[in-house]
């Protein structure tokens, strides 16, 4: 199959390139820079210039392939609203090259589009988009379903971990070192799911093999690690005391992340391991923790 990759230099997206390739796959790798070209030819890719802004370039990969992988986004933090709105329109001309046949789309959503507090289920709905949950992938991809376009989407935990992690629990990891201390919030039994990120890459993958028009899939190893848990593993690691503190400190001590860690974001991929005949192989969050990568 020749599979079209956003963002396939990313920490997600280049495991899911090489598992792409590991299982004999074609793929056509989005590059907007030199140094992304060439990263992406190592590994044997073929490569198309453009970028998340560039519809045409969109276009022309998704019309090229057989199946299209989006796990591209722009963190950009301090504009994400504007990296929200280019990403829906990046998935609409995606959607609209796919129109008329069944070649997948599979689209990237995450936990924080999910309602804190439960365990959330693959046919959970995402929360309505909000200045504060501007992103929104999913009810996009939801949309081209429903006009006839073979859209999935996969949710990736709050944590995806593994070698080359630059995402929230390396920030947590600098942040007990920065202030000598690492934090949870309350007693620390909000939860966080988790997934090594080799382990995410085989449900992009199995979601294009094996997934159906509108279906969900949720890349989770671990359904629930309390944060107090997590806090402890940081704290061995940076060799600093884990501490609770009120919301109060913790937005003093985590900043713009501090309503992030009090956050109970639980999930489950029961009904993923099911239909994808998904298990996951590689170390949980915990262990990883104690490896010498963080």
């Amino acid at each position: 199959m020749r599979v079209f990759v956003t963002g396939g230099t990313g920490f997600v997206g280049s495991a899911v390139v090489r598992d792409l390739l590991a299982r004999g796959h074609d793929v056509i790798g989005l590059a907007r820079s030199d140094s992304n070209e060439a990263a992406l030819t190592q590994t044997g890719v073929r490569v198309l210039r453009g970028g998340l802004e560039d519809l045409e370039s969109l276009r022309t990969g998704a019309r090229s392939a057989d199946a299209v992988i989006h796990t591209a986004f722009i963190h950009d933090f301090s504009h994400y609203r504007e990296s929200a709105e280019i990403d829906r329109r990046a998935i609409e001309a995606m959607g609209e090259a796919l129109r008329g046949s069944d070649r997948p789309l599979v689209v990237t959503s995450g936990a924080g589009a999910l309602r804190s507090g439960t365990v959330a289920v693959e046919s959970d709905p995402p929360i309505p988009g909000s200045p504060a949950h501007a992103r929104v992938s999913h009810p996009t991809a939801v949309a081209l379903a429903k006009a006839g376009v073979n859209a999935m989407v996969v949710r990736l935990p709050p944590t995806v971990h593994g070698e080359g992690d630059h995402g929230f629990v390396p920030r947590l990891i600098g942040i007990a070192r920065e202030k000598r201390a690492s934090a949870y919030v309350g007693d620390g039994s909000n939860r966080w799911a988790a997934v090594h990120r080799l382990d995410a890459a085989r449900v992009f993958r199995g979601a294009i093999e094996r997934g159906s028009p509108g279906a969900v899939f949720h890349a989770v190893a671990e359904e629930g690690i309390p944060f107090k848990e997590i806090a402890s593993a940081i704290g061995r690691r940076v060799g600093v005391p884990a501490v609770s503190m009120s919301s109060e400190e913790a937005d003093k001590q985590f900043g713009f992340l501090a309503g992030f860690a009090a956050m109970d974001l639980a999930m489950s991929s029961a009904q993923t391991r099911r239909l994808l005949d998904w298990e996951p192989e590689h170390p949980g969050l915990l262990e990883d923790l104690g490896r010498p990568s963080y």
